[in-house]
């Protein structure tokens, strides 16, 4: 692991949070029911992992391109997986903007709008060979993956 800045760490977070400052002022209809019945101990897991996630991102210069390797197809998919993440926003954008919307899968992947951005900085860590951001991605999925879950089961019963 390498202390420096990360422009791919950089670029992963913007293709994370351009999306969701929109979000904020398109959130789904009745967001506000579902809000208050989240697992606190999920909360917990997703806000630590969040802050960890965002500054492990930012300060290894490990995530940024290298000379190519069998390694570089671990950063491909990583991206591959960011773009289906803003591909998933353009459609909610698109979208009548219900909580069926916002909870959907995308090509099979279930809670697209969670499990894509925490597999693809999952990956990122893996590329990097940074043990620190993969605990923090595994920190992040417990909470985010699982609030999204648990909203969707609702939705279903």
């Amino acid at each position: 692991m390498h202390f420096g800045f990360s422009y791919v760490g950089l670029i992963f977070l913007i293709m994370l949070t351009v999306p969701n400052i929109f979000w904020t002022k398109n959130q789904p209809k009745d967001y506000e029911r579902y809000v208050v019945n989240e697992n606190k101990i999920l909360l917990i897991f997703e806000r630590a992992g969040e802050v960890l996630v965002t500054c492990l991102a930012l300060i290894f210069s490990d995530f940024n391109i290298h000379p190519w390797s069998a390694w570089t197809l671990w950063l491909i998919t990583a991206a591959v997986l960011m773009v289906l993440y803003e591909v998933y926003w353009i459609r909610y954008f698109r979208s009548e903007k219900t909580m069926k919307d916002f909870y959907s899968s995308l090509l099979g992947v279930p809670v697209a709008g969670a499990t894509l951005p925490v597999s693809a900085f999952f990956l990122l860590g893996v590329y990097g060979k940074n043990i620190l951001l993969i605990i923090a991605v595994a920190i992040l999925g417990i909470g985010h993956i699982g609030i999204h879950l648990n909203h969707r089961k609702e939705l279903l019963l």
